[in-house]
C-alpha cells in the first residue's frame, strides 16, 4: 500500500523531532517535509542526532513545502491560528500540537491565554485530539487539536471516577510534576544547567493554561491546578486528589477503570499490591505513547489519589499526534506506536 504523504511544520524543536522519529519508522506515513525557518538548508539528523543514517532530509521553510496528505504542526502557540487559511491548502488532514484550537469557546482561550482568538470561527472545525473521549469524531476530522501535555496526564487519570458520579468534581487538586523537556528547546535562564540541575521548582501553581482544557474535558466548572518542574529530562506524573461521594473498595474503582478504558489501547492500570512498581511511573514510559493509571484510597479522609504517567513528548505530543493520525486516515490505532519502553533506564 501506498504511503501517506507528511510535512513536520516546526520540526527542530522536541515534538518535531520526536515526531520525525516516529514518522519515518511508520508503515502508512512518509515524511517528505520538515520546516524550521532557522536551519533551512540543514541536515535534520544535525539537530536531532538520534536520527543519523535514518534519513538525508534537510530542514526546509514553510514556503518550501508542497501538498501532502497530511501536517504535523509543531509550531509555537500562536503561530499556526493567523496562518491557518494558508496551512489548510497545504493537506486535506492537519494535527495540531500547539494550544490554538484546543477550546471549543474563544471566551476560554482569551480567558486562559490573555488575548483574543485570532480566527475565532476556526474553533468549531476542530476536534480535541484525546482519543479515549473523542475517538469516534477524530475518525472523521480533519482538522484535529492535540491537547497539552499535563492535560492528557490530568484528564485521564480521573475522568473514569468523575464520568461515573464517583467523585466530588467541585474538589479536584491535580498536583503535577514535570520534566524540563515540556518546556521545549529554546534556552532560558531557568533551563540553564547551574539553575534547572537538582531542583524541584514550583510553577504556576495557581492559573496554569492547561487548567482550562481539564475543566472543558470534564466538563466540571473548577479545579486546583499546581506543577512543579523536574531535574527528569522526560516525563510528567498526575496526582489528583478528590473526596469520594459514595463509599467504593479497590475493587469497585478496578470496574470503573476497567469498563471506562476497554477500548483504549494506550491506558494500563497500574495497580501492584506489592513490589516496587506499584503505581505509575513516568520513567519507564520514555519514549512510549502509554498512559498508566492507578490510585490509592485514603480511608481516613474518605477520598482518593488517582495517579497518572505519560512521556510529556510521546503520550503528551508526538505520540498523540501520530495516534490521532492513524485514527483519521483509517489505520490501526497502534501503528507506529508500538515501543513498549526501557527497563532499566
Amino acid at each position: 500500500m501506498q504511503k501517506l504523504s507528511t510535512a513536520i511544520l516546526g520540526a527542530s524543536g522536541y515534538v518535531g523531532g520526536e515526531l520525525a522519529q516516529l514518522l519515518l519508522g511508520h508503515p502508512h506515513f512518509e515524511l517528505k517535509f520538515a520546516t524550521s525557518e532557522n536551519f533551512a538548508g540543514k541536515l535534520i539528523s544535525k539537530i536531532h542526532p538520534n536520527l543519523r543514517g535514518a534519513t538525508d532530509l534537510k530542514f526546509c521553510k514553510i514556503s518550501e513545502v508542497g501538498k501532502v496528505d497530511v501536517i504535523f504542526a509543531c509550531l509555537p502557540h500562536g503561530s499556526l491560528a493567523p496562518r491557518i487559511a494558508e496551512i489548510e491548502k497545504l493537506a486535506p488532514k492537519i494535527i495540531d500540537s500547539s494550544a490554538d484550537f484546543r477550546f471549543e469557546d474563544p471566551e476560554n482561550f482569551e480567558k486562559w491565554y490573555g488575548h483574543p482568538h485570532p480566527a475565532p470561527a476556526e474553533l468549531k472545525k476542530w476536534i480535541y485530539g484525546l482519543p479515549e473521549l473523542h475517538r469516534a469524531e477524530i475518525k472523521k476530522a480533519s482538522k484535529i487539536a492535540v491537547p497539552g501535555c499535563t492535560a492528557t496526564a490530568a484528564i485521564l487519570s480521573i475522568i473514569p471516577l468523575v464520568k461515573a458520579d464517583a467523585v466530588d468534581s467541585s474538589k479536584i487538586i491535580f498536583d503535577l510534576k514535570v520534566a524540563s523537556s515540556g518546556s521545549g528547546n529554546k534556552p532560558s535562564i531557568g533551563s540553564h544547567h547551574p539553575e534547572r540541575a537538582g531542583v524541584l521548582r514550583s510553577y504556576q501553581l495557581a492559573g496554569h493554561r492547561h487548567t482550562g482544557e481539564v475543566l472543558q474535558e470534564l466538563k466540571i466548572s473548577s479545579a486546583g491546578y499546581s506543577i512543579t518542574s523536574t531535574p527528569a529530562v522526560r516525563g510528567i506524573i498526575c496526582h489528583a486528589h478528590a473526596f469520594l461521594k459514595k463509599d467504593l473498595d479497590d475493587k469497585s474503582i478496578w470496574k470503573i477503570y476497567r469498563e471506562f478504558y476497554a477500548d483504549a489501547p494506550f491506558v494500563r492500570i497500574v495497580k501492584e499490591a506489592n513490589g516496587i512498581h506499584q503505581l505509575p511511573e513516568p520513567k519507564i514510559l520514555s519514549g512510549t505513547n502509554f498512559c498508566d493509571v492507578g490510585w490509592v484510597l485514603d480511608s481516613n479522609s474518605k477520598s482518593v489519589i488517582a495517579v497518572s504517567a505519560i512521556d510529556n513528548l510521546g503520550k503528551g505530543a508526538a505520540g498523540a499526534s501520530i495516534q490521532c493520525a492513524n485514527l483519521a486516515c483509517g489505520f490501526e490505532e497502534k501503528a507506529g506506536l508500538e515501543f513498549l519502553g526501557l527497563h532499566p533506564i
